[in-house]
Order: C-alpha cells, then structure tokens, then sequence
C-alpha cells in the first residue's frame, strides 16, 4: 500500500506548508529577502508611512519582531525610518525606490510558486480547490474568533 493513502489530509497539508516555505526561502534568498519581509513591504506598499506599532498591529506579529525586520530591511535600503513631523515620539516606515523595486520582484516570485503549485491542474480544479482552502481558512477564523471571546 502506497504511504500517501495513509497519511490524513492534514498531515498532507502540513507537507504543503513545509515544501512551500522551503521554496518560498529558496527563492527569497536570490532577492536577499527573509520569509517575514514580504508581507512587511507588501503591507507598506499598500499603505507607506506606518507607525511600527500599526504593522505589528496589522501583520499581527509582536513589535519586537517588527523592530529586528526593520532593522534588517533598512540595512538593506528597502525600507527607511522617519520621525512623524507631528509626534517626535513616533517612527514611521517608508518604502524606497528598492523596496518598490523589490516588492515587483516579489510580485514575480509569487507567480512562480503559484505557477508551480498549481501545474497539471485544470482551471476547474483551480477553482475548486480554492474554494476549498477559502473553507478551511474560515474555520480556522471562526475557531480562532471564539477563542478570542472566551
């Protein structure tokens, strides 16, 4: 009997996981990028010119987390820190021309993963499954949801 047909959908959905941080990491270190970063100039990209408090808000990481990423994101000049003219107690974060730069570059690797996890598969196929994946998301939203409530 072949091992697949006894592992569980979620002991195949943790490989799925580990496979596509694996590749993800493969393919950010050709662009000197970490895993936590894209989603960090992604959010800034979207919304320049946050407080380091509003993104450890936003991608619900804590602000330590944020202040070692920036650190590391300004050494590479994808990111800067400013001072808020109006609170000199606040520090804002904004992207360079290199983050934007960069942020294409993500764009691109992020089609290539979706590309290769998605080969042989049929646009119906597509849909489906993420339809599916919408499903589970949810769940695990909902759960999360109360939890928080209790």
């Amino acid at each position: 009997m072949d091992c697949d047909n006894l592992k569980s959908s979620y002991d195949i959905f943790l490989e799925i996981i580990r496979l596509h941080y694996h590749r993800a990491y493969m393919l950010l270190d050709k662009i000197n990028m970490y895993p936590g970063q894209p989603a960090m100039l992604f959010a800034l990209q979207k919304e320049d010119g946050q407080s380091q408090t509003e993104l450890a808000e936003k991608l619900n990481i804590k602000p330590a987390t944020v202040t070692v990423m920036l650190n590391r994101m300004e050494k590479s000049k994808i990111v800067e820190r400013r001072q808020d003219p109006n609170d000199q107690r606040i520090s804002r974060v904004y992207i360079t021309e290199k983050g934007r730069d960069t942020c294409r570059e993500l764009e691109e690797i992020k089609a290539t993963i979706e590309s290769e996890c998605l080969a042989n598969f049929t646009l119906e196929e597509q849909v489906l499954l993420r339809r599916l994946l919408m499903q589970v998301r949810d769940n695990l939203i909902d759960v999360c949801d109360r939890e928080l409530e209790i």
